[in-house]
């Protein structure tokens, strides 16, 4: 009992207390470290031949993401999958979704990858932050060859965010291909330098894996120095949408950036035109052809406001026939009256007289009352 409450009693005491707190502080932490190291994969066979399936699990990713499931060769979980994914067996691949944990349970079948093994089950994102992990898997009967000595003592790492240079112009409104430059800043981060680095530039629409293009950066980078690298970027004509760009070195994607491709309206105003043009124009040659073959009225005079007697006194030169004086026109003129003298022979027509000193009157003939 003196020993409990002697001075080196108490001193046990708190060395006991503290070290129950420090317990029940590091474990949490603990279990959050153990949380946080990142996504993980499993596999329910090591091992397994062409034609079964295997289960794969995994945990720790980004809830409600989408993965990729590939079987890939010539790669281990410690390098990744140096050959990207030309080395996967991409037609056998499944899609899943992580849940609201970041968890997820996929039948993927097990088929030859077109490389030899060593084989992993690649996991990766499709969407999103860049993800991935592996789980050490064997192809049964497919060919086991060592990986490739990688003797390159360079490595490069982006050292600044990426962006995209450049802008539209008319004919892109047009549909023209879209195109920007990719600027980036790198820094070779081994121990021997860089010569004309050969980077893949990929781009994705959507959903969709992709396409990657090797272009060549001129130049040479030291270990522990730095170069702004900018590679042209195009996409197909008409292209619009959302895109992502990709940039990869040695396996390995350095860096991504978002492309929002705005719709070509141009051309859909084009189209808008030519349906409105074409039918007006081919109206107005149909109503030309119907003009053309439709039968005339008779006499050969297609004007209906104009008849032949007339046509033919506007004529010059010609003369009217005897029978036209033969009958002449019983109307008169109303500015002219004939002459009341009967010995006149036929008559003669004279002007009448106005005895109004302010208006003409209207003319009457002579001798009526």
């Amino acid at each position: 009992m003196s020993l409990c409450w002697s001075p080196g009693g108490r001193a046990v005491r708190s060395a006991v207390l503290v070290t129950v707190f420090a317990l029940l502080l590091l474990g949490p932490v603990a279990g959050t470290a153990a949380a946080a190291d990142g996504p993980s994969v499993k596999v329910s066979k090591s091992q397994a031949g062409t034609g079964s399936s295997i289960t794969v699990t995994g945990a720790g990713w980004r809830q409600r993401a989408l993965l990729m499931i590939l079987i890939c060769g010539q790669a281990v979980p410690s390098r990744g999958v140096p050959g990207g994914t030309n080395s996967c067996a991409n037609a056998d691949g499944r899609a899943v979704t992580t849940d609201a944990e970041g968890r997820f349970s996929k039948q993927l079948p097990v088929s030859e990858p077109p490389v030899p093994c060593p084989c992993v089950v690649h996991v990766a994102t499709v969407t999103g932050a860049k993800a991935d992990a592996d789980a050490i898997f064997q192809v049964a009967g497919h060919a086991v060859e060592p990986l490739p000595a990688d003797t390159s003592g360079g490595r490069i790492s982006v050292l600044s965010d990426t962006r995209l240079d450049g802008s539209g112009g008319l004919l892109t409104w047009f549909g023209s291909p879209p195109a920007r430059t990719l600027v980036l800043t790198v820094g070779n981060v081994g121990t021997s330098d860089v010569k004309d680095p050969v980077f893949q530039v990929g781009t994705a629409h959507g959903v969709f894996a992709p396409q990657w293009d090797e272009q060549q950066w001129r130049g040479t980078i030291r270990p522990g120095g730095k170069a702004r690298i900018e590679l042209p970027v195009e996409l197909t004509g008409g292209a619009h949408g959302d895109y992502t760009v990709s940039l990869k070195y040695g396996g390995k994607v350095l860096a991504e950036q978002p492309w929002d491709v705005g719709r070509p309206w141009g051309v859909t105003l084009f189209w808008i035109l030519v349906c409105l043009v074409v039918p007006a124009a081919l109206f107005r040659i149909g109503m030309a052809v119907v003009d053309r073959v439709r039968p005339r009225p008779a006499g050969g005079v297609r004007h209906r406001g104009l008849r032949l007697p007339e046509l033919a006194l506007r004529l010059p030169g010609f003369k009217p026939s005897k029978a036209a004086h033969a009958a002449p026109s019983t109307s008169t003129l109303p500015w002219f009256t004939p002459d009341a003298d009967p010995g006149a022979a036929g008559g003669r027509l004279s002007a009448p007289h106005d005895d109004s000193p302010t208006s003409p009157t209207t003319p009457t003939r002579e001798g009526t009352t």
